[in-house]
């Protein structure tokens, strides 16, 4: 920066050299990142997977496990429950069965005060037993865990999940080598009873203090790892194993390789995003499957959102992942039953016993193109560079340019109305970032305002949403006609405007990559043509191409993408309306997750993407006069 802040900078051959061929050097820096980062996919550019923490021992652990005709009698039993109470969970039947085991039983109470509707509260309640370590003193543990889905859920049924854990129970309270206690949770309402349970275990808040996480009368040790189970049927096909988290975080990839190390031992087929390995990886097709695997894996975790239980364990600095078993028809292979899964899930709790320490070594910064393979941060962050350097690279031009222009014309010492400085820009900053600012706390006041008019609080957020977003493209008409800026000016503010977008992308590529390449990849090219013009036809493209991008506008695209290609056999106009349905659920839950879960997207939107969205808008739609 020094040699662009220099009072010679019109004559220093570098950054003259860059600010005429910034074009083509950001057009080959960006070309160049998405070809790398496509390359990783194949197998020779990334790695195979390893063990790093030597004290899990999977191939010590031999398994024992023969409870699977227990566990039918309690999915028998269970089912049986279930069907007298259709609507509700058993927590009468899970706490005597657990009670019956030997297990320290407990039931733990939460509430939810439902942020967009007021005087509406939401009730669950959890059910837990924990085996107490026969050889230490209850400082560590590790939890197993299931949500329960009542015959009414209109997602798949878990009580083979819950019966299976129960069998498990039942045979590790027979065991004397366990080190660690081992906590058997039940939960109800799907990731809100795990966040309640969690908040309450570690006695902290999270979110907008909407969910009374109550108090647990019994707990355990430090939580080493966690076991989600969602067994579907008591014959799965295969298991798949997911690992993403809130905020996109992940576990540690130890414990992922471990299950499909087991999963492999104990002839159970395993998958990762529902997709069976390529049987020649090395081919041109085996990289297309894998770099499709790879796209799966970074479109789940930009959204942030868990899918799974496990995701929420992640924040307090626990291994957690989990374990799908899907039954699906068409597909040549064998099986795995209950005593299979039983000896994979005995596995992978008696490789945890082993642990000496917290996981700390291997990675929590990986992408997955397959079961066998990964690509460490080491290896995806040089790709990113490139794509994210190609706007490092304008900022710098234009800051090399704006700087030789307001040194020619002090030089000059004549009066204009062209200011190069960015103190000339704080007013357009500062409004553009309140408007944001503003719209990122108005839905609670949005769904207020659309009770009052008997509309929903997804119609009333998503109207507001909408209009709000409207109204904000009115702004450069204002602007430009109150202040009068010229060309000069928006150059200085596009210098800012590009900057910012720099500093988001790698400060947001350390915590959720995925999010910040899926950013990178549709913003670069935008925002690298958009400029002030004289004009009409350029300013007209470049604001189409600008409300392409625009944070409400991709989510209704790519909710139109998701639901072409989940309903590909539907008339086109029920597309659109299945899109409409989707959008408008999508930012709903974006902004119910962020207020209850902390879920970052929606705050992410409106206070960075926005803000940049806008400032771009302004300099695209102004004169130079």
């Amino acid at each position: 920066m020094g040699l662009l802040t220099d009072p010679g900078v019109e004559r220093s051959a570098v950054p003259a050299m860059l600010e005429r061929h910034h074009r083509p050097v950001c057009l080959l820096l960006y070309l160049a990142g998405i070809g790398w980062f496509l390359a990783l996919a194949y197998n020779p550019l990334n790695h195979g997977t390893y063990f790093s923490e030597n004290a899990l021992l999977p191939g010590l652990v031999q398994g024992d496990f023969h409870g699977d005709s227990k566990a039918r009698q309690y999915l028998a039993s269970l089912n049986v429950e279930a069907e007298r109470n259709p609507n509700k969970m058993p927590h009468a039947w899970l706490a005597a069965h657990f009670t019956q085991l030997g297990l320290d039983t407990y039931t733990h109470n939460f509430t939810l005060e439902y942020p967009m509707k007021e005087n509406t509260r939401f009730h669950g309640r959890n059910v837990y037993g924990i085996l107490r370590a026969s050889r230490s003193s209850s400082t560590e543990a590790v939890v197993v865990s299931a949500p329960y889905r009542p015959p009414t859920s209109l997602m798949q049924g878990t009580a083979p999940s819950i019966a299976l854990m129960l069998a498990m129970a039942h045979f590790f309270s027979e065991q004397v080598y366990w080190a660690k206690d081992i906590i058997f949770l039940v939960t109800e309402h799907e990731q809100l009873g795990i966040q309640a349970w969690l908040q309450a275990y570690h006695r902290v808040q999270s979110g907008a203090n909407v969910l009374d996480h109550g108090d647990l009368d019994g707990r355990a040790g430090s939580i080493q790892a966690a076991i989600n189970l969602e067994l579907h049927s008591e014959h799965v096909s295969h298991i798949d194993v997911k690992v993403e988290g809130l905020n996109g975080q992940l576990p540690n990839l130890d414990l992922v390789n471990l299950i499909h190390r087991l999963c492999q031992r104990e002839n159970v087929h395993h998958t990762f995003k529902n997709r069976d390995d390529h049987p020649r990886p090395e081919t041109f097709h085996g990289w297309v499957h894998q770099l499709k695997t790879l796209w799966y894996m970074i479109a789940t975790q930009a959204t942030g959102v868990p899918n799974g239980n496990h995701g929420l364990f992640h924040r307090y600095g626990i291994a957690a992942v989990t374990l799908e078993g899907l039954q699906e028809s068409g597909r040549i292979r064998r099986g795995a039953s209950l005593h299979q899964l039983g000896r994979v899930l005995e596995g992978i709790c008696r490789s945890l016993n082993n642990l000496l320490e917290r996981f700390h070594q291997s990675f929590f910064f990986y992408l997955l193109p397959s079961t066998n393979r990964y690509i460490s941060i080491g290896v995806y962050m040089p790709p990113f560079g490139l794509l994210g350097g190609a706007v490092v690279v304008k900022a710098l031009a234009l800051w090399y340019s704006t700087s030789c222009a307001a040194e020619q014309q002090s030089k000059q010492d004549k009066k204009s109305s062209v200011d190069y400085s960015l103190m000339g820009m704080v007013p357009v900053v500062v409004v553009v970032h309140a408007l944001c600012a503003a719209l990122a706390y108005s839905p609670q006041y949005l769904a207020q305002a659309g009770s009052v008019m008997e509309l929903g609080a997804e119609d009333s957020i998503y109207i507001g949403v909408v209009a709000f977003s409207a109204a904000l493209l009115m702004m450069p008409n204002i602007t430009s006609k109150r202040h009068g800026y010229r060309g000069g000016s928006w150059e200085v503010l596009k210098c800012f405007s590009v900057l910012e977008l720099a500093v988001v992308l790698f400060a947001g590529a350390v915590y959720n990559f995925s999010l910040a390449l899926v950013i990178t990849v549709i913003y670069t090219p935008i925002v690298l043509i958009t400029s002030a013009s004289a004009r009409r036809v350029l300013r007209i493209i470049r604001a189409f191409l600008l409300l392409l991008i625009h944070p409400m506008v991709l989510l209704i695209i790519f909710a139109f993408l998701d639901t072409w290609t989940t309903f590909p056999e539907i008339p086109f106009d029920k597309v659109l309306w299945k899109t409409y349905l989707a959008s408008k659920r999508a930012l709903m839950y974006s902004v119910v997750d962020g207020l209850i879960y902390s879920n970052w997207v929606f705050q992410v939107a409106t206070h960075c993407l926005l803000p940049i969205w806008m400032l771009f808008w302004n300099i695209a739609l102004s004169d130079i006069r």
